[in-house]
């Protein structure tokens, strides 16, 4: 089964899943205008904020909550995903209208909030098995030129110029996943104990400011169903303002992962395939944000890798406490060894 099989797409709301759909009907008719019963389908993708379809009379939606349970301090913080996007719709940057945000718990056991639901393609393999080269390179510019006018945003236009603290954003991220992964360790590993010697040493200096999304990858997109165009982004959970070189490299690290059928399409670049090179994929972006270029990427390479291990470190502790939110979510945290170690080699080759 592929990615795109096992993750996209909506299943019945588990047994187990204590949402009443009553109370998410009468908050619909208070604050979003929508009378009438809801309907909810969850959707497979996700280990992070459960997200729902819901289905009404007058038209779908998309409700977005935080995990019941014990969370860990400024993780599934919707409500700053909700700022977010209500302060990027009104500038035409591609993401779902937002309806209303819900801050009280009591309605359905957690914070939530409600936007539209973007009809599209939704695309895990990074491959683009499907298309043709030509394709494959006209959706890879789109990927790069949206990120490209993310961070070309007037953040403080759109309200978000104290979205993020002020100073160096990769010191804040490696002190922060630092504390994420402590507060959910489960076993001592070496790597990441070198990791969190090295990074904070060697952090590179921050030259601009932008929105940074933070999780900008393939299937946090959603396509037009007949153009090569982003018509959303979506999960918007470790957005912040920071270096957009975050952002940047992170996108890159798919041609360094593995095509497994996710986001990786290492050694699949080149004219054969249509999917632009990392070096065509550098110049682009460079070209949109007004760059001669892109410091040595062995650092933030490594940093990326560290900050997911933190993130996939989180999933496993949620299976340990029992809040884990997708059935991937035990394949998913296999990953924390392999991406700690790869976090290091990279680390090494940046002079660790």
């Amino acid at each position: 089964m592929t990615a795109e099989e096992q993750m996209v797409g909506t299943l019945p709301v588990p047994a187990d899943d204590p949402i009443d759909p009553a109370k998410v009907a009468a908050w619909m008719a208070e604050h979003v205008g929508v009378a009438g019963a809801v309907r909810l389908e969850k959707f497979k993708g996700g280990q992070s904020n459960p997200t729902y379809k819901l289905i009404t009379e007058h038209g779908l939606f998309v409700l977005r909550r935080q995990p019941f349970g014990k969370l860990l301090p400024s993780a599934h913080a919707v409500d700053r995903e909700y700022r977010l996007i209500a302060g990027l719709h009104p500038t035409g940057f591609p993401v779902p209208k937002p309806y209303g945000l819900c801050d009280d718990p009591e309605v359905i056991g957690s914070k939530f909030y409600v936007m539209a639901l973007v009809e599209g393609r939704n695309l895990w393999d990074g491959s683009l098995p499907e298309l043709t080269p030509a394709a494959r390179r006209d959706h890879y510019h789109a990927m790069i030129d949206t990120l490209a006018a993310l961070h070309n945003t007037d953040y403080a236009a759109a309200g978000l110029e104290d979205y993020g603290k002020p100073g160096n954003y990769f010191e804040r991220q490696v002190a922060r996943w630092t504390k994420q992964y402590r507060a959910s360790e489960t076993e001592h590993m070496p790597d990441v104990e070198a990791l969190i010697d090295f990074l904070p040493r060697t952090v590179p200096e921050q030259t601009r400011t932008s929105i940074v999304h933070g999780d900008y990858r393939i299937d946090n997109m959603i396509f037009a169903g007949d153009a090569p165009r982003v018509i959303a982004v979506l999960d918007w959970e470790l957005s912040t303002l920071g270096d957009p070189l975050a952002d940047f490299s992170y996108f890159l690290m798919n041609w360094v992962t593995p095509a497994d059928g996710r986001s990786g399409i290492m050694g699949l670049a080149g004219a054969d395939s249509g999917i632009p090179t990392m070096e065509e994929a550098v110049a682009r972006y460079a070209a949109a944000t007004g760059r001669d270029g892109v410091p040595d990427l062995d650092w933030y390479f490594a940093y990326n890798l560290f900050r997911l291990t933190g993130i996939v470190q989180g999933i496993k502790k949620r299976i340990v406490d029992g809040t884990a939110s997708s059935a991937q979510a035990a394949k998913t945290a296999e990953r924390v060894g392999p991406l700690a170690a790869a976090a290091w080699q990279f680390a090494q080759r940046a002079g660790a």
